[in-house]
């Protein structure tokens, strides 16, 4: 049977009501705590407002937008987890997703034990467990603590290891929200691998990240939504410039852009950085700064005493060109000064 598309979301909206409760009935407590607001009127907000799009079996299509564009209320309408308001989406396949990553595991169980329960829980059989279960444990590297409760865990390890349980459904749908949040630096590229193989296996995913060279890498197409509404859907290349020159437009609205004052002024302090700014080459603070672009980074500083760039084991922390004076700088003279770096 030829399958008409993996997933087919149609007009779909989810509206929220601010400062109510949707649960769907009535409980004693609602009835004793909930009182009338007076207001005559209710302030709802539409995270997602006609959103349209298909996605072909086999596809990896990105989903990028600004911090409450909507992207995680679509993501958890298509895994779901909550019901639209309006519209409708259709489904071909086992949907996997991995939107809160760690829901579901028992403080007081082991990581063997967590690892059968969090993968009943996301519709793994016992024997798909079993049969993967090595390779689970060998992808979180925490083979000497499995047996261990995870409450003793470190965050970086649990995280790694709720990852790794989820990463290896094998559902026909992956759907993955902020994966590269989790872990350290070395986890991340396990992680990016990962979602890699998954692709190259021929199933569908849906990737949402603010890490745009991710998003360029591993999707040919990425859709763009801004206030709940899809901005653009084409190529990946495409939509990440779009959406960098919405964010630059945004920037650019808020004034200030990136410069950074010390709130907690202290001129007690023998030392304190004052101000920091990154600015453009005709030296105005730049509204947002995008990879690949100029930037100069200025560092604003006040000390009482000259300031030697090191730490409690005399080892220098950092080290600056005087292009001036042609000398390597260790140490800087007291006064209120200035540092910048292009």
């Amino acid at each position: 049977m030829q399958i008409p598309f993996a997933i087919k979301v149609d007009r779909l909206g989810k509206r929220y009501t601010l400062g109510k409760r949707d649960t769907g009935q009535a409980t004693l407590r609602d009835a004793l705590f909930t009182f009338p607001s007076g207001r005559g009127k209710v302030d709802q907000l539409w995270a997602l407002r006609d959103v349209d799009f298909t996605v072909q079996p086999g596809e990896v299509v990105g989903i990028i937008g600004r911090n409450g564009a909507g992207k995680s209320t679509l993501l958890k309408v298509l895994s779901r987890i909550t019901e639209p308001t309006t519209g409708r989406v259709e489904i071909y396949g086992r949907v996997g997703s991995l939107l809160e990553v760690g829901t579901g595991f028992h403080p007081e169980l082991s990581g063997r034990e967590n690892i059968y329960l969090n993968g009943a829980i996301l519709g793994m059989r016992r024997a798909e467990i079993v049969r993967r279960f090595d390779e689970m444990i060998a992808f979180a590297g925490v083979e000497r603590f499995i047996d261990t409760p995870v409450k003793r865990y470190s965050s970086g390890m649990f995280l790694r290891l709720a990852f790794a349980v989820a990463a290896h459904l094998d559902p026909e749908i992956l759907i993955v929200d902020e994966v590269l949040a989790v872990g350290d630096a070395a986890f991340q590229q396990k992680c990016l691998n990962k979602m890699g193989d998954v692709a190259k296996a021929g199933r569908t995913v849906l990737f949402v990240s603010h890490n745009m060279p991710a998003i360029r890498h591993l999707c040919r197409r990425a859709i763009v939504l801004d206030a709940g509404a899809v901005g653009f859907d084409g190529p990946a290349d495409e939509a990440v410039r779009a959406y960098l020159s919405t964010a630059l437009r945004a920037g650019e609205r808020l004034g200030d852009g990136l410069r950074l004052l010390n709130p907690e002024r202290n001129q007690a302090l023998p030392f304190e950085v004052t101000a920091v700014e990154i600015l453009d080459e005709a030296g105005r603070v730049k509204p947002a700064l995008s990879t690949g672009d100029y930037a100069r980074f200025r560092i604003l500083w006040r000390a009482t005493e000259a300031v030697r760039l090191g730490n409690c084991r005399n080892e220098e922390l950092l080290q600056v060109f005087d292009r001036l004076w042609g000398k390597m700088v260790t140490s800087l003279e007291a006064g209120e000064r200035i540092v910048e770096v292009r």
